[in-house]
């Protein structure tokens, strides 16, 4: 499929994806190995199974090319195959990927971190984000003294460990006496957590979020957040999984100039290697090494943790964000597209219904209802018109491969599904829009 047509949404199909989705669920529980990958995310039958990417383009095994949108979920932040990465990891596999003892490309990737994320004072890397922000529960733990972890609740997602996924309803399996540990805060609300941490008074070992997200952290806060666990003596912790790199090379936490204890890095870190970090104040960290005389805290020991491909390619993204300022494009790329999708929906008399949010460089969108209130349904017929045309978009977080004519295609795309969610709106119900059931949250009970 050629992205400067429209195929139109009653002829769309994809009958090889469709039957690959049924050998992915005959083999792998859900479909997919990443709940956020499910078919379920998708319209009926209407979920792409990839063949491979190229840049900010993927291709379905159906033939049909995609301009691609949330990559790799935020992890392929230059785009597919990048040749600078794709050359550092190759002359790294020639060398051999995994020793007996540390390759020198562990103190030469942790240099290179250090460098770019001075705020920080040690690194561990690892494989993934829910390792390095589950290492951080623990080394707070062990740190205070205290059982206690205080999460905030504004933000979907931390680790596939039990102090987190016992706090969503899929929480089958956990034992209530590992959630009753954790609690949750407001974002944006210092009383509240002030109020919290007094409540619980010298048992909470830890504070955790990501310090920013679809909103701008509102002025003071994270300094007030900062203080806050100074004075209650608990352990500030930084997910910077999403925020590294799209906000500074240094995260957040360089961005807005406060400085975590603990701070985990993950995704663009990689550009789609299998790459996490856990980074933060080196009498923190130091409690999972040998030159300390206290307990010892078992830190993110893995076999594959320091591979040397996925630190090289660590490197490289990192060299390519500071050279080529990344970072920059990234926002002047999101701002563009932000501003067509808004033009387009309002010219289309839905502005208040198809609604993006968020960083320029990590922006969603809100599909909502006749009321005003978040709808899978209008969902639904977004994705539909959006995958008719060409667009691949579970959200609208971009990728610096993008290009201008990119960008004018997903806005003209975005027009004519608006076109069709004015129509659903007048007629008070998208159902006939939507050719089978409707998209599904991904944290729910019940399949």
């Amino acid at each position: 499929m050629d992205t400067e047509r429209t195929v139109e949404p009653e002829e769309f199909a994809l009958p090889r994806s469709r039957q690959a989705n049924e050998r992915l669920h005959a083999l792998i529980p859900g479909g997919a190995h990443t709940y956020a990958k499910g078919d379920d995310q998708y319209p009926e039958d209407l979920a792409p199974v990839i063949s491979h990417g190229h840049g900010a383009h993927v291709w379905d095994i159906d033939g049909n090319r995609y301009i691609e949108y949330g990559s790799g979920l935020r992890s392929v932040s230059l785009g597919h195959a990048h040749p600078r990465v794709v050359e550092a990891v190759r002359r790294e596999l020639d060398r051999g990927s995994n020793f007996v003892r540390p390759s020198v490309v562990e103190v030469e990737a942790a240099e290179r971190f250090l460098a770019t994320v001075p705020t920080a004072e040690m690194v561990k890397f690892a494989k993934n984000g829910s390792d390095a922000t589950t290492a951080a529960v623990r080394l707070a733990r062990a740190a205070t003294g205290r059982t206690r972890v205080a999460l905030c609740a504004d933000h979907p997602f931390f680790s596939t460990d039990d102090w987190f996924i016992g706090t969503t309803p899929m929480s089958a399996g956990i034992p209530a006496a590992t959630t009753d540990l954790t609690l949750s805060f407001p974002y944006g609300d210092l009383a509240a957590t002030e109020e919290l941490l007094t409540r619980y008074e010298g048992e909470v070992a830890c504070l955790i979020l990501e310090p920013a997200t679809h909103t701008e952290p509102p002025p003071g806060y994270l300094k007030g957040l900062r203080e806050l666990a100074d004075r209650h003596g608990c352990v500030l912790v930084f997910d910077e999984m999403i925020t590294g790199f799209r906000w500074s090379e240094a995260g957040a936490q360089g961005l807005y100039g406060v400085v975590p204890d603990l701070s985990t890095f993950g995704k663009a870190l990689g550009n789609g290697f299998a790459v996490s970090a856990l980074a933060g104040r080196r009498e923190l960290m130091e409690r999972g090494g040998l030159r300390h005389s206290g307990d010892r805290v078992f830190l993110l020991s893995t076999t594959h943790g320091a591979e040397t491909h996925s630190l090289a390619a660590a490197m490289a993204v990192q060299t390519t964000y500071v050279e080529e300022g990344i970072t920059a494009r990234l926002h002047a790329l999101g701002e563009r597209l932000a501003a067509g999708v808004r033009d387009a929906a309002a010219a289309m008399g839905v502005g208040d219904h198809v609604v993006v949010r968020g960083r320029a460089s990590n922006l969603v969108f809100a599909t909502l209802d006749e009321n005003g209130q978040p709808s899978q349904q209008y969902r639904t017929l977004f994705l539909h018109r959006l995958l008719a045309g060409g667009v691949l978009a579970p959200s609208f977080v971009v990728s610096s491969a993008l290009d201008d004519a990119d960008i004018a295609h997903t806005v003209d795309v975005v027009a004519q599904a608006c076109a069709v969610y004015r129509k659903a709106l007048d007629a008070g119900d998208p159902t006939p829009w939507l050719a089978g059931r409707p998209v599904k949250p991904v944290f729910r009970r019940l399949a």
